[in-house]
């Protein structure tokens, strides 16, 4: 951005900053005083309209004594205030509205809510496999066979291989483990290269990559976690991007009074996600004659709702519609189709209502082999933020009412 406006680039760290003089300097009257990093910044730049850098804005510490440094930024980040920013140590004025600064984050949740309506919010996704795949021919490979002390003409990985590291080794929204992975195989093939055991050039193909990296680090679990009744694969939005994510219910017989029924969840879920399971429980309990169940399979009964990966903490309304097919899959016996994805917010009333992160959780869907999506019918203007390659090779269903869902996720009756 700074190259393309020809502007001057100065970035400032704000990861683990807990001291707002950090942000609007000290007083000179303290031993050690300076400018904050504001000041020093453009003083480094040598211009009063660089682009600046804040960089990680979603890790900054509030201190028990020292300042929140996030109350700082208030004044630098608001145009209406900045062109007469006043640093403590400078005791002038300066005009900060010439500056064009960019703020990073991970997760928006952490900022605090002043700030972030100072800050115009831009989503950058995660890649697609085939993005990947060129990031690593074009810029990658290039700059690992270098810091590995190999020549190009020393080794050659396929596409294959490239593509190999990307399902098999590392699931992640960026490429920084794919790099990592590039490296490990180069590394190998460099120490083989100084043994004498093979003769440049060596050729890498996606046969080799048990040998250099070891066995595969993930699989297409969906097919073997829903061929049961009682588990559905719903869609996440995590740190670093759209996640597949299992639900499983099971069922036993009650050890309370007769008649009674209990439900027990587990799996880290938070306050929200918990009332989305009540939600789905409730649904099916009162709709069960309308969807075809029996009204004695809940009577007595012991309910158990799972959502792995235990040690995970999991919130959040989305996985509403995909609790309510986990359970009425256990209670009609029908298994969720092993190639459908869904995700929603669900209502008492069956309702299926909108949700966020659709194009993250969409390549999730599309990297972990799923071929249709269950979406609620308000998020369709949401899929054209999909890669078109991606949307080609899915099918997505929109609904508005968790029948519907049914209908689309669960296997034919016989």
């Amino acid at each position: 951005m700074a190259r393309a406006l020809g502007r001057e680039f100065v970035r400032v760290s704000l990861g683990g900053v807990r001291d707002e003089a950090e942000v609007r300097g000290h007083r000179r009257t303290y031993v050690g005083a300076q400018p904050g990093r504001i000041a020093r910044a453009l003083r480094e730049a040598g211009t009063m309209n660089p682009v600046f850098m804040l960089d990680e804005v979603d890790k900054l510490q509030p201190g028990a004594f020292s300042g929140d440094p996030s109350a700082a930024l208030l004044e630098v980040l608001d145009p209406a205030q900045n062109h007469s920013f006043r640093d403590h140590y400078l005791e002038v004025e300066l005009d900060l509205s010439d500056v064009l600064f960019v703020a990073t984050a991970n997760v928006i949740d952490t900022i605090p809510g002043p700030l972030l309506d100072r800050m115009e919010v831009v989503h950058l996704d995660g890649y697609t496999e085939e993005e990947k795949v060129a990031i690593a021919r074009n810029h990658l490979l290039e700059r690992q066979i270098e810091r590995n002390g190999l020549d190009d003409d020393e080794v050659v990985i396929d596409e294959g291989a490239v593509r190999g590291i990307v399902l098999d080794y590392t699931r992640e929204a960026g490429v920084r483990n794919l790099e990592r992975e590039l490296g490990k195989v180069l590394r190998k093939v460099a120490t083989r290269l100084a043994a004498g055991d093979d003769t440049p050039p060596v050729s890498v193909g996606r046969d080799d990559l048990a040998d250099l990296l070891g066995r595969p680090k993930f699989f297409n679990e969906v097919v073997d976690r829903t061929a049961t009744p009682g588990v559905a694969t719903g869609l996440a939005v995590t740190g670093v991007g759209g996640d597949v994510l299992f639900v499983e219910a099971s069922v036993m017989p009650g050890d309370g009074a007769a008649g009674a029924s209990s439900f027990t969840l587990t799996g880290q879920l938070g306050d929200v996600m918990s009332e989305s399971a009540q939600i789905a429980q409730s649904y099916v309990r009162s709709h069960g004659d309308a969807l075809g169940l029996d009204a004695e399979g809940f009577s007595g009964k012991r309910f158990h709702l799972h959502v792995p990966s235990g040690a995970v903490p999991k919130d959040g309304p989305s996985a509403g519609i995909t609790m309510t097919t986990a359970l009425m899959s256990l209670l009609s016996g029908r298994p969720v189709r092993s190639e459908v994805g869904m995700t929603g917010e669900v209502t008492l009333q069956g309702r299926v209502l909108p949700i966020g992160g659709v194009k993250q959780k969409v390549l999730a869907a599309h990297r972990a082999g799923l071929r249709e999506v269950i979406l609620p019918a308000r998020n369709e203007g949401d899929l054209d933020d999909v890669p078109e390659a991606v949307a080609d090779a899915m099918t997505f269903h929109l609904v508005d009412d968790v029948a519907d869902v049914l209908d689309l996720a669960l296997e034919p009756e016989g």
